[in-house]
């Protein structure tokens, strides 16, 4: 543990450069074996990652996995209990002013006045940077216009949203936490704040967002990490961590039944043959072949599950 603090020290002696400032090519966010524990439990065990400049990177895991601890220490809301963590070249846990006013902050819910407008409250919170975003600019950013003038209490869910969205992105902050971002959203409310995070990334911003939602994480982020019991279990590119396994999936609809089948094999040459030729000698056609590589909903949700106990069985 201690070569391992003494290296990431040294990690982060080099994010600076040597006039004080952070390197162009530094991370975002380097975290490198961290731990986090509450009495008995350790939520956190020695965790890695990386998030470059720009990039949206998701923390994907189940209830209790260790994700929120692990926003709540980047944040500088919890302190570790070992490790190193660097954001925008800081250590969090001092909490430097500096470094909050570049961060902006979205929550699974907020206490914001009921009773102001959006303009208002958009302009509220503009004072309490020194270098704001212009206010208008924000309101057309989160796509407010339309409500500007009405007041918080009226409106839907996905407008409040929105207003969240805007609350943080008004300090013009290099970095941004999205806590479960469209949590209880219907679907438009859900593609809507999409389209919200997609324009931050287009401004240059990184995003770091937790969800429970794969087709989320799919649609939105560069890369993921996958937690589950306070390690790392997976990361990678969404669309490319299911190529790393040697399962494939075979489907097709067999014309006696029309039904879609399917198989999961290591071989799926083999099987193939073995479908093809069967229907060959039956004269009938598969249809809607296909081989694919596993999801990531399936490798999600084979890594993330519980594991069978001698009860289960019985």
């Amino acid at each position: 543990m201690q070569a391992a603090r003494t290296s990431g020290w040294g990690i982060l002696a080099g994010l600076r450069c040597l006039n004080g400032g952070v390197s162009a090519s530094a991370p975002a966010i380097l975290v490198r074996d961290l731990h986090k524990s509450y009495g008995g439990f350790e939520a956190v065990r020695g965790i890695d990652f990386e998030v470059a400049s720009g990039e949206v990177f998701g923390l994907l895991g189940p209830n209790g996995a260790g994700k929120t601890s692990t926003v709540e220490v980047l944040e500088g809301y919890r302190a570790r209990d070992a490790g190193i963590v660097s954001v925008l070249g800081q250590d969090p846990q001092r909490r430097p002013r500096d470094l909050r006013r570049r961060m902006g902050i979205v929550l699974q819910s907020t206490g914001m006045y009921r009773h102001i407008t959006v303009r208002e409250a958009i302009t509220h919170w503009a004072r309490f940077y020194p270098a704001p975003r212009d206010v208008e600019e924000v309101i057309v950013l989160a796509g407010l216009t339309e409500k500007a003038d009405a007041l918080a209490n009226t409106l839907s869910g996905g407008q409040m949203r929105r207003l969240d969205f805007a609350l943080a992105l008004i300090g013009d902050p290099e970095l941004i936490f999205l806590d479960e971002p469209t949590t209880g959203f219907d679907p438009a409310a859900r593609r809507a704040a999409w389209d919200v995070v997609r324009s931050l990334q287009e401004l240059g911003k990184t995003v770091l967002l937790t969800t429970h939602y794969l087709d989320e994480a799919h649609a939105l982020c560069d890369r993921v990490a996958i937690i589950k019991e306070g390690r790392i279990v997976a990361e990678g590119p969404p669309a490319e961590l299911g190529t790393s396994s040697s399962r494939y999936r075979v489907a097709w609809r067999a014309a006696e039944t029309d039904a879609l089948q399917t198989r999961e094999t290591d071989d799926p040459t083999a099987l193939l043959h073995q479908l093809t030729s069967a229907a060959l000698a039956r004269g009938e056609p598969l249809r809607d072949l296909s081989v694919t590589r596993p999801s990531l909903e399936d490798v999600y949700l084979e890594l993330t599950a519980e594991p069978e106990t001698a009860d289960a069985h019985a």
